[in-house]
């Protein structure tokens, strides 16, 4: 259900689970899996896509249909705990959005650091018109994202948005045509990775945690990771390569 591909320092996650890469308990297995390894790889980027059409078409419908209350909640809290863990993850992640995202597949790609789209990607959270609501972080990565009103009307009408109309509202990045995604997330992966791995860790989990708090606290985050940074020896190799007048060949270490 899940494939790896690695190119230099980046990986790619791509989804398989026809014929829409819906999410189920096995495919959130296995991404949890997939995450313990590429953690712990030399990998300094990550590009989520899915195989086929669809980059994720929801969760699998006929799964939940046999689910008592109990086990929906079990669900949702193992969504939610692999969606955390990509929002978290210490390399970031792109999503390369190919085609319908809708339900899961929304909430999977806001869980990533930001999304690129193709021309014929679609979002949308669908769920009430199943008489459900998003489990997997919908209703709250979305509204953090874009503002709560704009959530709100996407989230209770269930509709869906087209890629510009996603990329106007803050969703999408990038709009690119459908034979471009690939390369274009992996010109912007390049340009990740070429910078020094653990400046971009620090960076990220920086500003994931002093959004939650006020200003005043957010920056003291920002200073205890700045110096984290002086621990480095690639601050050390950046800082005389500029001085140098030449390219930096970071290690991560």
């Amino acid at each position: 259900m899940i494939e790896i591909e690695k190119e230099d320092y980046i990986t790619v996650i791509r989804l398989n689970n026809p014929p829409v890469n819906a999410v189920c308990r096995e495919l959130l297995d296995e991404l949890d899996e997939k995450l313990d390894k590429v953690e712990n790889d030399e990998s300094r980027a990550v590009i989520m896509t899915g195989e086929g059409k669809a980059f994720v078409g929801g969760a699998d419908i006929k799964e939940m249909k046999g689910m008592d209350p109990k086990e929906a909640r079990e669900f949702s809290q193992k969504g939610q705990s692999v969606f955390n863990r990509i929002e978290n993850f210490s390399k970031p992640v792109i999503a390369a959005v190919n085609g319908f995202a809708l339900g899961g597949g929304t909430e999977i790609a806001i869980s990533c650091d930001f999304i690129i789209a193709s021309e014929k990607a679609q979002f949308g959270q669908p769920e009430v018109g199943l008489g459900l609501i998003p489990g997997f972080g919908g209703t709250q990565r979305l509204a953090r994202l874009i503002g709560m009103s704009p959530a709100k009307e996407l989230i209770f009408t269930g509709k869906k948005i087209d890629a510009e109309e996603a990329k106007r509202v803050g969703l999408a990045n990038h709009v690119v045509e459908a034979d471009e995604l690939m390369d274009f997330s992996f010109e912007i992966a390049e340009d990740i990775s070429s910078n020094a791995p653990l400046a971009v860790e620090y960076a990220k989990s920086s500003m994931n945690e002093g959004i939650e708090v006020s200003l005043d606290e957010g920056l003291k985050i920002e200073s205890r990771e700045f110096e984290r940074c002086f621990k480095t020896e690639d601050h050390e190799e950046g800082l005389e390569a500029f001085i140098e007048k030449r390219e930096a060949d970071f290690t991560g270490e």
